[in-house]
């Protein structure tokens, strides 16, 4: 179905929290207008996570979407399927016990400019688990006393490829070998601990338990008890939403305002994902 007006594509938005996250109902993302597309602009930035399903995309309608959306870059640790490079193929095999992703981040920080948002797409899934869990990194900033907020806003946090290298070696994915793996592959970055977002201006944390490893000019004792309180604070419950995937799903994030974790719960069975990263800006 193709939807242009605004309140029949506001009528097919459901909400699944009441932190973040919607279920966009009706919508064939390989058809829709252009107009649709706008609308879908709007919801992206209301709710930070749009979930799709039933989609039928292979990986030149895919990338074509994701083109709709922003500009498609590659992953810089991984080669990229044939003929698309942009598109980062993620198996977890029967055989295998970690899972990429499988620790509360938003996606490489480490990078002058992290990605505005990150495209999954799913094309298999095990009978039960592998669930996504988001949060909301707008609602864990405005949770904080004021006091608190007054000390991150004058702090920037260093964010490196290399902290938790050694367990992304056990992760597959399917179009290259994990690399980062010595320290001429690691990358850092250092960007503010809130973040302002560059198109709605709301405040957001931008600090990850992933990539983060302390504070410009602070020592790590110092650092270390902030650093631990924020990533505590900031995955409470009241601040997420779980997505339950299937075949077919595809779910857009906004990398700038929310985190997320891949749950790695089904051990023995086999799960596929085409992941796309968006192009974003210098976070300030």
């Amino acid at each position: 179905m193709i939807m242009d007006g605004m309140s029949e594509m506001a009528s097919r938005v459901r909400p699944l929290a009441g932190a973040l996250g919607a279920e966009v109902t009706g919508v064939d993302l390989a058809t829709l207008s252009d107009a649709g597309f706008t609308e879908l602009t709007k919801a992206f930035l209301e709710h930070q996570v749009l979930v799709f399903r039933d989609q039928t995309l292979d990986a030149a309608s895919y990338l074509e979407t994701a083109r709709r959306f922003g500009s498609p870059v590659a992953y810089p640790f991984a080669e990229g399927v044939a003929d698309h490079p942009e598109i980062t193929v993620i198996i977890k095999e029967p055989h295998q016990t970690s899972n990429f992703g499988g620790m509360w981040h938003s996606d490489t920080t480490y990078k002058p400019e992290p990605p505005k948002a990150t495209m999954l797409y799913c094309r298999e899934t095990p009978e039960a688990g592998g669930d996504t869990v988001f949060a909301c990194q707008y609602r864990a900033f405005e949770a904080l006393s004021e006091p608190m907020k007054k000390i991150l806003m004058g702090l920037n946090g260093v964010s490196s490829s290399g902290k938790n290298a050694a367990a992304l070696r056990g992760t597959h994915l399917a179009t290259g070998t994990m690399q980062g793996t010595g320290c001429a592959d690691v990358m850092t970055a250092v960007h503010p601990a809130v973040r302002r977002h560059p198109e709605t201006g709301r405040c957001a944390l931008y600090v990850n338990p992933s990539h983060t490893v302390g504070f410009e000019g602070m020592t790590d004792a110092e650092s270390t008890p902030i650093r631990e309180f924020l990533f505590q604070h900031q995955i409470r419950l009241e601040f997420t939403a779980r997505v339950r995937w299937a075949p077919g799903t595809l779910v857009i994030w906004d990398n700038r305002s929310s985190q997320h974790c891949a749950i790695n719960d089904y051990d023995g069975q086999r799960r596929e994902m085409w992941r796309i990263t968006l192009a974003g800006d210098p976070p300030v």
